[in-house]
């Protein structure tokens, strides 16, 4: 998080201002959970945790969900709009004239050299591009990448969807909720009036299953009346790309300019900042050992 203060720093501007809201409140589903995290909360108050009291609710004027566990408050933690930040991507990429290629990348190649291995990338326009170094951050489509040069990462899409609602007309507010409210594996993100963006449902596969829909809109059945008889304005759905056997991000250099950072499942926004400085590092390294 610290790294993400830096980065907001960086790329906030007058025209696309950029900012973190905070907090996120996450509500322990058992006991155990809340043990859980009483325990992490006094390894690190430091890093801006803090206790939630059971069947807490700041004086909110629209109930939270019941919290008979309680749970954790992560001052430092929030939401980030996904597509001012975007924005504030693309627009640093120009500032810096760095070159966008929009085309698929369909095939890898290595190439002979003396003083190490190069790569061609070759693209879906039929053009390629070739390079001392590389990083693939492909997500599903890392494998198909990898596979012909003699590497497997296996990689399973697991589907997400979100919805849009629209809350009845109640004369309540959100005052006393925090930016992001977790609960039952969902976030609950108010981001105007009697708006609220709820997801995501976690689907193995790529086909998006209605049932799951319903129960996450249901919050498995612990949804306030507010909640329920939301409508729904839009509803969308995307894939994550979860490692196979192994922990997520799958952060790695296989050989000699061939970086991978790839496969962060549900935390791609969030570690974006700690890829993107591990990476840096990786490249400084190369670098370093092809001096001559």
């Amino acid at each position: 998080m610290e790294l993400w203060q830096e980065w907001i720093a960086a790329l906030n501007t007058e025209e696309n201002p950029l900012h973190l809201n905070k907090p996120l409140i996450q509500l322990a589903r058992s006991e155990e959970e809340a043990s859980f995290m009483n325990k992490l909360i006094n390894n690190r108050k430091n890093l801006g945790l803090e206790v939630l009291p059971a069947n807490h609710s700041n004086n909110v004027s629209r109930l939270w969900p019941q919290n008979p566990y309680g749970g954790l408050i992560s001052h430092h933690d929030g939401y980030i709009n996904p597509l001012e930040l975007q924005k504030s991507l693309l627009n640093t990429l120009d500032i810096y004239n760095v070159g966008k290629i929009c085309q698929k990348a369909i095939k890898l190649e290595r190439l002979s050299s003396k003083k190490s291995s190069q790569w061609c990338i070759h693209m879906s326009n039929n053009q390629s591009i070739t390079k001392q170094i590389i990083i693939i951050c492909a997500a599903l489509g890392s494998e198909t990448l990898l596979k012909p040069l003699g590497y497997s990462l296996p990689i399973a899409p697991v589907l997400g969807q979100v919805l849009n609602l629209v809350l009845k007309e109640d004369g309540k507010d959100w005052s006393g909720w925090p930016a992001v409210l977790s609960y039952e594996g969902i976030n609950l993100i108010p981001y105007k009036k009697n708006r609220l963006l709820l997801g995501a449902t976690l689907e193995p596969g790529e086909k998006a299953n209605n049932e799951d829909l319903q129960r996450m809109k249901a919050m498995n059945g612990k949804a306030p009346n507010w909640l329920k008889y939301a409508s729904v304005d839009s509803h969308w759905s995307g894939l994550r790309g979860r490692p196979i056997n192994r922990t997520a991000p799958i952060l790695k250099t296989l050989e000699p300019g061939l970086i991978i950072a790839t496969g962060h499942y549900r935390n791609g926004v969030l570690l974006a900042p700690s890829t993107a400085e591990w990476v840096r590092n990786e490249i400084v390294k190369e670098d370093s050992e092809n001096e001559p």
